[in-house]
Formats: structure tokens, C-alpha cells, sequence
């Protein structure tokens, strides 16, 4: 169980296509629309920089940062600091499996890295705070983890999904499979995009319980069928084994946000006013822009990031 006075550490999962070599790497290895998909690896918007800052200035309880990446990778703007930690996929991963582009094989690692505290946020690098966060957010008062369902219904499990369902819903579909075959049929709800908050033994019991499963995945370089979502298999694992607890959700709504970036300007507008206006405890910008992001839509969302978080953060050059 998770205690109110542990320690906890953060860890952002990171890539970015531009940086030297990355690219001719993706495609000595990719041969699908889904595993060249820029959408997966662009950092045009260094999300990652603006997520600091708001880590930074609404979760000031965190203790250590460390950023996930494969080597060489380090980000151009980020300076030395003790408090953050860069720590490559041939450090933790296992050499067989590398290089890989497929984040379900890279997630299921993270709970590996030696010094990482026992419990510890996982953050991908789209996801921002918006507000004040406090510990409550995530754990509720019998320690248990809060789980923010989405209103919509998750993918139903089956071991054989449909061929041309997007890898993440095929991946859902299997790890409903899965929970299916160990905790009884359930139609299940989508979980929404936020930080998730993991204690290294539960992780670790989740990737025991599952180990044919997480190996296989853990062997594509890219998501594939029977690959298993740890991000989603995690909450639901820990629901089932008593361990976490549903809100319900009206509060999900209310303190977290989503939004698909793409090319049309009046969703983008209209979206990022409503963040403005909620100043929701944190919320998601997820990349879906396709091939060709439209300028001037782009150079928009930059100034919303730079208005909400002026302020460089103390990992910044």
C-alpha cells in the first residue's frame, strides 16, 4: 500500500524524430503508416519543456525527474541539474529488444530504473498541469490509487482484434482480453490521459501475473497485435486486486482535460480557451496532426504554452 509521507519521483517517457540519426533509424526499422506515424515521435511543440514548468510550479512535492529516452538523446534546452536524471533505453532495456520504437515496450521497463523511488508518477511528455496538484489527486485517504474514468466504453476484449483497428485500441482490446480471462467479463470503461501514479511492486506483480504477455511485447520494435497497454492494464490490474478505486466521471471532467491537436483551427481555438477558462488540475495535448501540421496552428498553440507558463523552469538553459 501506498503511504501519505512516501517519496515520489517522477519519470517522462520522451523521443524527438529531429535530433541526429533518429529518423533513418525509424526507417531502417518501420515499414507501416502506424509505425512511421510522426505523430508517435515529433516534438515540434517541445511539450516536454512546458510540462517541466508546469511540474515544476504545481507539483512542487516531487522529488527527482527522470526522462526516459533512447541515446543519444538528451533535449537541446535542457542544463544540468541535479533533480533531473536522463537515463537511456540501453540502460534498463533489455539488449535484444532495442532499438525499439514500440512505447508499450518501453513503459513496461520503467518500473526497472534502480533509484527511481518506490512509488513514483509516469508522465508522458504531452500531458501538463494545469493547476495546483496535490498528493490527494492520485491517492485517496485508505491509500488506494484514483482511477479517472472516461465516458466513453473501452474496447472490448478479444485475443484476435480486428486487423485494421489504430495499435492502441488494438491493444486495449487484448488487455481487456486478458482481465476478462482473470477477472470475469465486464464491459470497461476508457481511462483518461493523465499521469499515472505506480508503486514498483504492483507494477512488478502486474508484469509477473502477465509474463508471456509483456515478453512478446516487450520483442516488437513496434506496437503490434497481442502487444499488451501497461498504462491501461496497470489501473484496472489494481482496481481488481483491491488496490485502487474508480471516481466517477463528473470529477474526471472536471479536474482533467483532453485534447487531439490537429489541423482544424476552430477545435484547437476552442480548446485551448476552454483550458484557459477550467484551469483544469491537468490535461493532455495529444499529437494528431498527421504528416503535415499547419503552421500557423502550431505557432498558435506555442503562444498558449508560453502565455500559461512564462516562467522558465530551474531545467531550463
Amino acid at each position: 500500500m501506498l503511504h501519505t509521507d512516501y517519496p515520489v519521483d517522477v519519470i517522462y517517457t520522451w523521443v524527438d524524430d529531429a535530433q541526429p540519426g533518429y529518423r533513418q533509424m525509424l526507417y531502417n526499422y518501420g515499414c507501416t503508416t502506424d509505425d512511421l506515424n510522426p505523430n508517435r515521435t515529433r516534438d515540434n511543440l517541445e511539450l516536454l519543456k512546458y510540462s517541466l514548468r508546469s511540474l515544476e510550479k504545481y507539483v512542487p512535492w516531487f522529488r527527482n525527474i527522470y526522462i526516459f529516452t533512447c541515446r543519444p538523446q538528451i533535449p537541446v534546452w535542457l542544463k544540468d541539474n541535479s533533480k533531473v536524471i536522463v537515463i537511456h533505453h540501453d540502460e534498463i532495456i533489455d539488449k535484444t529488444n532495442l532499438p525499439t520504437f514500440n512505447s508499450f515496450c518501453i513503459v513496461s521497463y520503467i518500473a526497472e530504473i534502480e533509484y527511481l523511488s518506490d512509488n513514483f508518477l509516469y508522465i508522458e511528455d504531452d500531458m501538463l498541469f494545469g493547476n495546483t496538484v496535490l498528493k490527494s489527486f492520485f491517492i485517496d485517504n485508505d491509500n488506494k490509487i484514483i482511477i479517472y474514468p472516461r465516458m466513453e466504453k473501452a474496447t472490448p476484449g478479444e485475443k484476435n482484434s480486428n486487423i485494421e483497428m489504430p495499435p492502441w485500441n488494438k491493444a486495449v482490446s487484448y488487455c481487456n482480453y486478458l482481465l476478462d480471462r482473470k477477472y470475469g467479463y465486464i464491459q470497461r470503461k476508457s481511462i483518461n490521459r493523465i499521469p499515472l501514479m505506480v508503486e514498483k511492486s504492483a507494477w512488478n506483480a502486474m508484469i509477473a501475473d502477465w509474463q508471456e504477455a509483456f515478453t512478446y511485447t516487450r520483442k516488437n520494435k513496434f506496437r503490434s497485435q497481442y502487444n499488451i497497454a501497461p498504462e491501461y492494464l496497470y489501473p484496472y490490474y489494481l482496481y481488481y486486486e483491491n488496490k485502487a478505486v474508480m471516481t466517477n466521471v463528473v470529477n474526471t471532467y472536471k479536474k482533467s482535460f483532453y485534447l487531439g491537436l490537429d489541423n482544424n483551427y476552430l477545435i484547437t481555438f476552442a480548446g485551448l480557451k476552454l483550458i484557459n477558462l477550467l484551469r483544469p488540475s491537468m490535461y493532455c495535448l495529444n499529437d494528431n496532426f498527421g504528416n503535415k501540421p499547419d503552421k500557423r496552428i502550431v505557432e498558435y498553440i506555442r503562444r498558449f504554452l508560453e502565455n500559461y507558463y512564462p516562467d522558465k523552469s530551474s531545467f531550463e538553459k
